[in-house]
Parts: structure tokens; sequence; C-alpha cells
């Protein structure tokens, strides 16, 4: 495997992903929200804050998750379309480099993008800090500049580079860029409600067969709800000792097993 050769592949992906207009205005739009969010917290007397953070955080989570599923399940689909995927597979460049490649310019292109929607949503915090009177900041459950907020976006991270392995594990073997898009949200959002689906025969009057199935589901689908702790930070909750930890160790064998299954598949995938 030759590093340098995956580098290059994933600088492509990132410079060519960032002329993209419909990134920018994902990102543009993104960044609208989260400043909106100042306007909308003044309307909540005593909530300023909160409001601030639950509804940043929330439009980076979501415009990240867009920019994976729009850019991810065109990654492949888009080489074959154009038909540069044969003179990239005629170089010296082996295909699991390509899909490496591929992966790593796209989580790339997304963090650039998260870290700057989270810098904004720093300023936005920063200005209502110096709105609000001290005796209201002491009031608070956590700081205005709360330095959790960034194991937030480690977790945002996390999430959205498990959905981009997914997007680009559809990419390999479908050449609609539309049916990858649908089964890469359908998956993702079977595997926000991971939980409830593997508790489904405890809450639900169901046959033993439907149960299992079900239940089988929701563990084998990724668990994209473990990654949610955005109530717990902007609350102030503690979180349980070695969450943070497991729940990346999680992702990041799950990335692993998804992307050697897109090599798998690409491998065998004859091109005409």
């Amino acid at each position: 495997m030759n590093v340098r050769r995956i580098g290059l592949v994933a600088w492509h992906v990132f410079k060519e992903s960032v002329r993209d207009r419909l990134l920018y205005a994902i990102g543009a739009f993104a960044l609208l929200l989260v400043a909106s969010a100042v306007l909308i917290a003044q309307i909540t007397a005593g909530q300023d804050v909160k409001i601030i953070k639950d509804l940043g955080l929330a439009v980076i989570e979501v415009a990240g998750v867009v920019m994976a599923v729009v850019i991810g399940v065109g990654l492949v689909a888009r080489e074959i379309e154009r038909r540069s995927i044969f003179a990239l597979l005629a170089k010296p460049l082996p295909r699991h480099e390509f899909i490496l490649g591929k992966y790593l310019g796209l989580v790339l292109t997304v963090m650039v993008n998260v870290v700057g929607m989270t810098m904004a949503l720093y300023l936005m915090l920063g200005y209502a800090w110096t709105q609000m009177p001290v005796e209201a900041q002491l009031a608070l459950d956590a700081p205005i500049l709360d330095p959790r907020l960034l194991i937030v976006m480690v977790m945002i991270g996390a999430e959205l580079s498990l959905l981009i392995a997914v997007a680009l594990f559809f990419s390999t073997f479908s050449s609609s860029g539309l049916l990858s898009m649908v089964f890469t949200l359908g998956l993702y959002l079977t595997g926000l409600l991971s939980a409830d689906l593997r508790g489904f025969g405890d809450v639900v009057d169901a046959a033993p067969a439907v149960a299992w199935v079900v239940q089988a589901v929701g563990w084998l689908v990724p668990a994209f709800s473990a990654f949610d702790i955005k109530a717990q930070v902007v609350h102030g909750l503690p979180l349980p000792a070695g969450f943070v930890t497991g729940t990346l160790a999680y992702a990041a064998v799950y990335i692993a097993a998804i992307l050697a299954g897109a090599i798998a598949l690409f491998s065998r995938r004859e091109f005409k």
C-alpha cells in the first residue's frame, strides 16, 4: 500500500469537492442558520444560550450529513459516468488505494466544513456571552463557551466519517447516484432508530420471528444514534465513563469493516 498515492487521490477529491457550488450552498445555508440562532434565542427569555447551542449543533450535524450523502454517493459514480475511471485504473493505482483515497478526501472535505461551522458557533456564543449579565451567566447549567462542545464535534465527526464510508460502499456497486443515495439515507435513518429496534420485542407484542428479525436489524446496522450527545452537553449532564472512547472505537471498527467491503466489491467490478 502506497501512502503517497492514497494521499494524492485524497487531495484530488478535496480540491474537486471544494470547487463544488453545492458544497458552498450547503455550507453558507448552515452558517446562516447558526447565525440566526442568536435572533431566535432572543425570543425565548432565559434560554438564549441553550437555544443557540441546540440549534447550532443540530444544523452542523444535518449539514454534515447532507454533504456526506450528496457528495459521497457520487464519488465513484461520477468517475464511471465521466469514464475517467478507465484512465485512473490504467495507472499504477490499485483499486484499494483508489477507494481509500476517495474516502479520506471526502472525510477531509466534510471535516473542514464542520470546523468552519464550529468556529461560527463559538463566535455566536461569544457574542451571546458579551450580551448576558454576570448573574445570568452564573445560573447556566454549562459554561457559555463550553469546551465540551468540542467533544460533541468529535462525535459528529465520527458519525459523519461512518456515514461517508456507508455512502462510498453503496457507490462502489451501483452506477446510479440516486439509488446509492436512497440506500445510504435508508441505512442512516434505520441506524438512528437502532436502539429502538433492539428493544422491539420488549415493547411490541409481535410474533417471535418478526421480533427477532427487527432486533437483528437493530444490531447489524450502524448505531448512528449512539453518537448523539448534544442534549447531555448542552444541559451540563455527565457522560458515562469511557462512553466517548468506546463509541469512537466502535466507529473505527465499523468504518474499517465497511471500507473492506467496499474494496472487495470494487475489486471484483468490471467496467465496460
